[in-house]
């Protein structure tokens, strides 16, 4: 029979470990909490090893450690510790031989033992690729040949009123704006980046409901967003925003997407349009930017390495190249939206027409 001071060295050693018992506590935690404890464990140990005590005593302890060892090796107490240090020098070397990669913060990667690593990739040349928001098989070159001055003339009320909110909201873009278009182009993708979550969710959403295939249009919509978002990302290593414009980008985005979301819901045939009217827009936006840049107004600067590797660029791309890629990239959203328009106009679901995937 365990004696008392057994017994009180045992609960004084449970109530130090119970606050710790489900955290991720490593095998460093697990020596602190001994360290803690073992001025009322000699004691015990002692009056366990006598006759009327018990013969020996294991403490087993599992602690969730870093690098695939979940558990601690289980140690008899006075015995040196040696497979759970080898352990976690193992997990604390594996863990930091993570790189800096796709915008990663510090030196140390990210361990875990559910399994989940992160692949190496490397491009066609041999080096490694350094993107995590984006993978080299999302990459493409832009289609430059594309029309850039095709027009939906409005023919119904509900084009006329597409057509007119895209142009009131274009206004009060002039006044703030002017000619900074490194901002404008920010602003402008912040906004071009809602239409395509939304209507792809909303679809997401009808596909479950009525259990059936979407056409291929989800990921359309998705893909779409998903490449305003890359412009975004683009611009913002040309435009520094200030604080200003940041608070205006919350309040935009917030009021649009909930009216994009509301006009989606009441008439999808006039989100798709306004969303053409406004591909329209952004392609004479930057139409305009490329005639700023060719009259030297605004520096021609290198490309961000980011639009080099998303639109395969040639090393010594400038910005110019950058627009004209975003440019042609407008003009391909624009013919997606009027023509998902035109097919909700003909009476009939976006699944009865195969979603244009991968079109650039």
């Amino acid at each position: 029979m365990m004696s008392r001071g057994g017994a009180k060295a045992a609960s004084s050693l449970l109530k130090a470990a119970r606050p710790r018992l489900f955290s991720t506590a490593t095998t460093s935690t697990i020596r602190s909490m001994y360290n803690e404890t073992s001025h009322l464990l000699r004691p015990a140990v002692a009056d366990l090893a006598s006759p009327s005590g018990m013969s020996g005593w294991i403490w087993t302890t599992r602690a969730p450690a870093m690098g695939g060892v979940r558990f601690a090796s289980t140690v008899t107490l006075g015995e040196k510790t040696t497979t759970t240090e080898a352990n976690q020098k193992k997990a604390e070397n594996e863990s930091s031989t993570g790189g800096d990669a796709g915008g990663n913060k510090g030196g140390k990667g990210i361990a875990s033992y559910w399994g989940v690593e992160p692949s190496k990739i490397t491009k066609e040349d041999g080096t490694e690729w350094k993107w995590n928001c984006f993978r080299p098989w999302e990459t493409y070159k832009a289609d430059l040949t594309i029309d850039l001055s095709k027009h939906h003339v409005p023919t119904t009320f509900l084009d006329r009123l597409a057509y007119w909110t895209v142009k009131s909201l274009r206004w009060p873009t002039d006044l703030f704006f002017q000619r900074r278009y490194g901002c404008r182009a920010m602003m402008l993708e912040t906004v071009a980046a809602v239409p395509g979550m939304v209507g792809g969710m909303l679809l997401h959403c009808k596909s479950l409901r009525r259990f059936e295939q979407s056409g291929g249009w989800i990921k359309a919509l998705l893909e779409e967003a998903e490449n305003e978002r890359m412009h975004l990302m683009t611009f913002m290593e040309v435009a520094k925003p200030k604080w200003y414009e940041r608070a205006l980008v919350i309040t935009v985005q917030g009021v649009f997407f909930n009216a994009y979301f509301l006009g989606y819901l009441i008439s999808p045939k006039f989100a798709h349009r306004m969303v053409g009217y406004l591909e329209e827009e952004a392609i004479h936006s930057y139409t305009e930017f490329l005639k700023e840049l060719d009259k030297g107004n605004i520096e021609n600067v290198p490309a961000p390495a980011i639009a080099i590797d998303y639109w395969r660029l040639p090393a010594d791309a400038t910005l110019r190249d950058v627009v004209m890629v975003v440019r042609a990239d407008e003009a391909h959203h624009r013919d997606v939206n009027h023509f998902a328009s035109d097919i909700h106009y003909q009476g009939r679901e976006l699944k009865e027409a195969p979603a244009p995937i991968g079109y650039h």
